[in-house]
């Protein structure tokens, strides 16, 4: 079958259209792609492959590490399962060609993925996808498993962790942290943050209790994302034992999850809102900041006041990646738990978000609410929401047909002053609240964004979308 990769990878379920023959036809693809694009003519091109904690993840990750290996391309072979901002950054640590990233990140249980990652180390370009994917499409045959006598070179195993902690130390202030020491409960849900997450923490004298840090390809029965809905443990044990913070990561790492000391969790909105604030004080001054089209005006209202210029991106951390890329963008982030910052990787990283929050708390001496109070009352609040309905693929063309042919000139009794078409249909409205609706790139899902300027149109904005489910 074709290979086709999404906004973030290609995902599929697993002995579905995920399989170990798709898995070795797309690492042939990109074994083609790396040696057409590797530089020098006196070394053959390395790739890092890597992996997450699903079932058969390790197994996916050899057979297309052979398949590179048979191609002669050298490969480094994580020695466990990896944070994907791990395996990022030795992409850049090691001068590699790319990498291979086995991981479906918090898409739900059944399912598995393949994410490239060139030279750069952030998600690859739908230039580069592209390419892989007509190099994919030319294989007539199906790939063999190689055997171990195929092989051009032999697959380094190695363990990425020391570099990415000394890399960690340089971005992050630990010393504060070691002096704060506070208590800390870490949910890394079963996925590859253990280890890591609170190793740092641990490291630095935090009181830390860790939640989900066994092996669970089910994931103890939800998706492995850290919102609200799934972390109840968390919540409840950071009041049980008078925490200061509660933090998480997703099942790669990439993504991050933030409760406070009353055990309320913050949306990854604020958490970007507060960290971009923190950084423009306690950091070198960078002339951008950028953000999806589906994140809150919050950071708009705070880079006004800094004369600091916002780049608004279509949904994926690629653009947020190309931004970052640039050495002059102060932090990056998405509604959906993402973000980077200044000379890291053109990549999410939770486990760096989550040490940064606890970094800003120690430093200020202050509960997590007091500073997002302080922003609410210097900035002004706003309020995003998000809702995920599950649509048959009929359902669905039905909708954006719908929108396509007759766009809205109202959305919940509010005029349209603005629609734009570069990644869904976006309305902003007179009021400046505005609506986003989207398909999803890697699951049957249509996605509603939204934001009121106050709570009452927030929840009206809620309605107005399922209104819009029950026409479409």
């Amino acid at each position: 079958m074709a290979i086709k990769f999404g906004t973030s990878g290609r995902r599929a379920v697993i002995a579905d259209k995920f399989t170990f023959a798709n898995v070795r036809r797309a690492a042939q693809g990109i074994a083609g792609y790396v040696k057409a694009h590797h530089s020098s003519k006196k070394t053959p091109p390395l790739v890092v492959v890597g992996h997450d904690t699903r079932f058969n993840s390790r197994e996916f990750a050899m057979s297309a590490a052979k398949v590179l290996a048979a191609n002669g391309v050298k490969v480094l072979l994580t020695d466990r399962d990896t944070p994907t901002p791990v395996i990022s950054y030795q992409v850049i640590n090691r001068k590699a060609d790319g990498a291979i990233n086995i991981t479906a990140s918090h898409n739900p249980p059944e399912y598995n993925g393949l994410k490239f990652s060139p030279y750069h180390g952030g998600p690859a370009a739908t230039e580069v996808t592209g390419e892989i994917e007509r190099r994919a499409a030319a294989i007539k045959k199906e790939v063999p498993e190689p055997a171990v006598s195929d092989l051009k070179y032999p697959i380094e195993v190695f363990d990425p962790r020391p570099e990415y902690f000394a890399r960690i130390k340089n971005l992050v202030d630990l010393d504060t942290i070691r002096k704060a020491k506070p208590k800390i409960v870490v949910d890394v849900m079963h996925g590859t943050g253990r280890g890591y997450l609170d190793h740092i923490l641990k490291g630095c004298g935090c009181d830390v209790e860790v939640l989900n840090d066994n092996l669970d390809p089910l994931f103890g029965g939800h998706p492995p994302e850290p919102a609200k809905e799934n972390i109840g443990k968390m919540l409840s044990e950071v009041k049980k034992r008078k925490a200061l913070l509660g933090l998480g990561v997703d099942g790669d790492a990439d993504r991050f999850g933030i409760v406070d000391e009353s055990g309320r969790f913050y949306t990854p909105d604020e958490v970007i809102a507060l960290l971009f604030k923190h950084l423009i004080e306690t950091r070198p001054r960078l002339p951008k900041v950028a953000r999806t089209h589906s994140t809150t005006r919050l950071i708009d209202r705070i880079a006004k006041k800094y004369g600091i210029e916002v780049v608004e991106t279509p949904i994926g951390f690629k653009y947020i990646g190309e931004v970052l890329q640039t050495g002059k963008c102060v932090i990056g982030g998405e509604e959906s738990g993402g973000l980077s910052i200044a000379k890291h990787v053109p990549e999410k990283d939770g486990i760096l978000a989550c040490l940064l929050v606890t970094e800003m708390v120690a430093a200020s001496g202050k509960k997590l609410s007091s500073i997002l109070e302080g922003i609410y009352k210097e900035f002004g609040r706003s309020y995003p929401g998000k809702i995920n309905i599950k649509l048959d693929d009929a359902h669905k063309a039905r909708l954006l047909n719908m929108l396509e042919k007759h766009p809205l000139k109202t959305v919940a009794g509010m005029k349209v002053v603005k629609t734009s078409k570069v990644d869904g249909h976006k309305y902003t409205l007179e009021d400046s609240s505005w609506l986003l609706v989207r398909p999803s790139g890697t699951e049957p899902l249509i996605r509603f964004h939204f934001e009121g300027t106050t709570l009452a149109k927030n929840k009206k904005l809620a309605a107005f979308c399922q209104r819009l489910i029950d026409i479409g």
